[in-house]
């Protein structure tokens, strides 16, 4: 059974990439940020005393609910929004915070010029915006399988899917991908 330090450096450990994710789901900074703190809470309340090592598909499992429960409870407000709309001559402001690029720490101590940086930076926002293009299955197996160095196995527990199927999500995600930045001139 997992130590509250076990589960304090798992959460912490996750946090960063759970964020990226559910940003990347929802595509707005405040709720992604809700999102992975409520699920950061459910770990820690109902699955605390399990093994340190079972952490990463509960987390992820938990993550996926509650992003859907977020998009349920979004159909269902946006469905009173819209009946009451014409009762209120306020209009909704509908501009989404450009998303943050996460920038990895220099391994190594080596120096990265300005020009790399620069690059980099280029690189890694065009790759989000086709991510985000990528139909949801695929970005979540996608996202699962390589930005969060979870196996096949994991992934399909936490997709609730059979591994065939995640594979099949990550070759296409993968395929997809490549086309889109090799259109752009990236060739990684």
């Amino acid at each position: 059974m997992a130590t509250d330090k076990e589960l304090s450096d798992f959460l912490a450990g996750v946090e960063r990439r759970a964020f990226k994710q559910a940003v990347y789901a929802v595509r707005k900074d405040e709720s992604a940020l809700d999102i992975v703190q409520d699920a950061m809470i459910s770990l820690a309340e109902k699955y605390g005393d399990r093994p340190a090592s079972e952490f990463p598909m509960l987390f992820q499992r938990i993550l996926q609910n509650t992003i859907r429960d977020y998009f349920r409870r979004e159909k269902v407000r946006n469905t009173w929004v819209t009946l009451f709309s014409g009762l209120s001559d306020k209009s909704s402001d509908d501009d989404f915070d450009v998303l943050e690029v996460y920038q990895s720490e220099i391994a190594g101590g080596m120096a990265e010029s300005s020009a790399d940086k620069l690059e980099r930076t280029q690189i890694l926002v065009i790759i989000e915006e086709e991510l985000q293009k990528l139909p949801a299955r695929q970005r979540e197996a996608f996202l699962m399988r390589y930005w969060n160095d979870m196996d096949v196995a994991e992934t399909a527990q936490a997709m609730q899917c059979s591994a065939g199927s995640v594979k099949t999500h990550c070759s296409r995600a993968t395929q997809a991908l490549a086309k889109a930045l090799k259109s752009r001139g990236i060739e990684l």
